[in-house]
């Protein structure tokens, strides 16, 4: 079993920039695509990025292409999210995920082993 634990979320100004990081146990980091989901406050859990097992296929959502990037240290079973120019509707609750598939993927049921999460609030 995979445990994930986030950090790096916080509150920045409109603007801003934050970076997420996911460090996961685990022996098998290094074959599984990572993925990052959030969750706001009264709406579903949402695909953010994901990335390949070799780090060489990164998938965003159509919101987080050009500001979000996604990147993976496999040796220290880190993944991150780097986020910049950050809007008040980023606002939530972010979470990594390890992929249940050998290929990156969008789709949430194609992920498990979810972390508890780091909340960044992005303010106007």
């Amino acid at each position: 079993q995979v445990q994930l634990i986030e950090s790096g979320g916080g509150l920045v100004q409109a603007g801003g920039s934050l970076r997420l990081s996911c460090v996961a146990s685990g022996r098998t980091f290094s074959v599984y695509p990572m993925g990052w989901f959030r969750q706001a406050p009264g709406k579903e859990r949402e695909f953010v990025a994901t990335i390949s097992a070799s780090g060489g296929i990164t998938l965003y959502t159509d919101s987080g292409k050009g500001r979000f990037t996604i990147s993976r240290d496999n040796a220290k079973t880190t993944v991150y999210l780097q986020m910049n120019s950050l809007k008040p509707e980023d606002t939530a609750i972010y979470c990594c995920a390890v992929g249940r598939k050998v290929f990156a993927t969008r789709s949430i049921p194609d992920f498990g082993s979810w972390g508890q999460g780091t909340q960044v609030t992005v303010s106007s």
